[in-house]
Parts: structure tokens; sequence; C-alpha cells
């Protein structure tokens, strides 16, 4: 088949796949404290909903304490069939989902091909929806054609993230954030499929190949609907007794609002409220010098934390990082 049409915009963040062993603490901090709708669906499964879609992030018992699996939502057949028709010609493999697996994750076929940091990528074109009430504590989160949030992935391989993004599925670079933190040079690149200002941002230390964070992914983000969702939520973590990483405050690329909690399995949950939408007429990449305009400051880090954290990132200089090369082009150079 062709592959001249771009996939930008027909590409949107369906939901996530967590795997843990601390379902009791995950259901309080992802119920109670964010503020989500919770399904218990068995010892070993169990999910959050934010909207009609039966699934946004499911849980499934296991011991990685991490995100193993992105499923990312095609707007129609023909989309779906280009982006399997990219990873198969270049010789990658191509799983089909079983019926469990599809059930589980409220959809109704997914194919599953390898991608970066051993993050398996999954495809799908229909949600399974339910008329059943929400029951969570926030009003609303923005969906839709911006798809559910964003993740933020650490790399020492940068340059093939961005490309294997571009290749599977036409992302386009929104700007670069510089910043300093704890004395590493930070580069952080925002790619978007669709509005969003991101959907991936990939950050990497700047001289050296290092790679600070044990989880596969940094962060996640979603938004909410309503400022007051997002101050009340700050407030239950806190009350409830969960590690808050980031206080709030605004981003310098996207303008968000937002705070950073630590989950159960280690990596961080960002909530945040009205980022700016790109407008893909006058939209121009830059470069931003720092994270935030303000705040962000960060809460409950010990000395101890950041030792460790050192520790993983010298550790990281003995491991090469899980990638794809069939997909990840020569990467992209001079960025």
């Amino acid at each position: 088949m062709t592959d001249s049409a771009s996939l930008f915009g027909a590409v949107h963040l369906g939901y996530l796949v967590i795997e843990t062993d601390k379902f009791a603490d995950w259901h309080r901090f992802g119920r109670d404290a964010i503020g989500l709708h919770a399904d218990r669906l068995s010892s070993r499964a169990m999910r959050f909903r934010l909207d009609d879609h039966e699934c946004r992030f499911l849980l499934q018992r296991g011991s990685a304490e991490d995100v193993t699996a992105f499923g990312w939502e095609l707007d129609d057949h023909a989309s779906f069939e280009r982006v399997a028709a990219r990873v198969h010609d270049r010789g990658v493999p191509l799983t089909e989902g079983t019926d469990e697996e599809t059930a589980l994750r409220g959809v109704e076929r997914l194919l599953r091909f390898p991608g970066p940091k051993g993050i398996s990528q999954e495809i799908f074109t229909r949600a399974r929806t339910t008329t059943e009430p929400l029951v969570m504590s926030n009003s609303g989160y923005v969906t839709g054609a911006s798809g559910m949030g964003h993740v933020a992935i650490t790399s020492t391989e940068p340059h093939k993230l961005r490309g294997y993004y571009d290749t599977v599925f036409d992302a386009r670079l929104s700007d670069y954030i510089d910043e300093t933190i704890n004395g590493a040079r930070l580069k952080i690149r925002f790619l978007r499929v669709n509005e969003r200002h991101h959907s991936i941002a990939v950050a990497a230390v700047r001289g050296v190949r290092v790679d600070p964070i044990r989880t596969r992914i940094q962060h996640l983000n979603i938004q909410v609907t309503e400022l007051d969702d997002m101050t009340r939520a700050y407030q239950r973590v806190k009350q409830l007794g969960f590690e808050m990483a980031l206080g709030v405050g605004q981003h310098t690329n996207d303008h968000e609002l937002s705070f950073y909690a630590l989950t159960p399995s280690g990596f961080e949950w960002e909530v945040g409220w009205n980022p700016i939408v790109v407008d893909e007429s006058t939209w121009e990449p830059t470069t931003h010098r720092g994270i935030s305009i303000w705040g962000h400051t960060p809460e409950g880090q010990t000395i101890v934390d950041k030792l460790a954290q050192f520790k993983r990132a010298a550790a990281s200089l003995r491991h090469r990082e899980d990638s794809v090369p069939a997909l990840s082009g020569p990467g992209i150079t001079g960025d």
C-alpha cells in the first residue's frame, strides 16, 4: 500500500498499561487522591476511567512497578493499516491482541509492536465506551481530539526516540526546553501528534549518556477541565500522605498549570490545567530556558533520594538503552 499521507492529527494517546503489585496503594492514589473513577475487575486487574472510555489506565498484577505499554487510538481503519504497514515493512514484528487483552483495555482490536525503552506500543481504532456514570472527585478531563494526556521519557538515545515517533506516527516537534537540575544540563524535546502541545516529551542529559530514572517513563500527565479540580487534587494528595514531587507551577512552553505527585510505583503523575492548543498555521518551534515560569518547587526530596538518583545515573552507563533501530531511522540530528 502507498504511504504518502501523513498520520498527524489522526493519532491520540488512548490508554496506558501499568504493572504493579501495589493494588491497594494504587486504588487509594488513583481514586481518592487524584480523583479518578476506579473499577476493580479482579485480584489481578484494575482500571481507571476519565470519560466514557471503559479504560484509560489498566493496572495489571506484576513486579515491574512501571508502565509497560502505550495504547494509541487511530481515527480510522486506513490510518490503523498505515501504521501496521510502516512497522511490518521495516521488519518489526506485530502481534495481534488476544480477546482477553482487548477486553481488559476496552478496545475492539489491537496490534502490538516493540517500542523504545521496552515500552510496547499498541494501536487500536475503536474504544469500547460505557454509559455507566463516572464516580470521581473531579468534574472532568480533557480528552477527545487531544488524546488523554502525555508521557515524558528520559533517554540516552533522544534522537532515536524522536526518529521513532516521526517514523511511526509523523510526530512533529513543538519546541525544546533547556534546564539545569541538580547540576545536570538537560535538553527536553516535545513532540505532538495532534492539537495537544505534546503527547511525548523526551529528556536527555547533555554531554553524557546517562539516565537517572529507574522507571521507563519519568511522568504521565492528565488534564482537568477546571482549575478547582487541579487545586483540590493537590490538596487530597497532601492530605492522604502521598509524596509530592513538585508543587504547583506553570510551564514555560505550553503554559500548563500543574503539580507532580509520586505514584506508588515510583514514576510521577502530573495533573494539569489549561495548556495552550497548537495552531498549526502559525506554530514555529523555539527553545525555552527553564521548565517553569514560576513554581514547580521540589517537595520531599532528601539527600538520600538524590544520592540514589546519582547512583542510578552511574549504573545506566553500563547498559545500552532498549531501542527499535528499524523504526528509528538514522535519528534526527542537529536538534
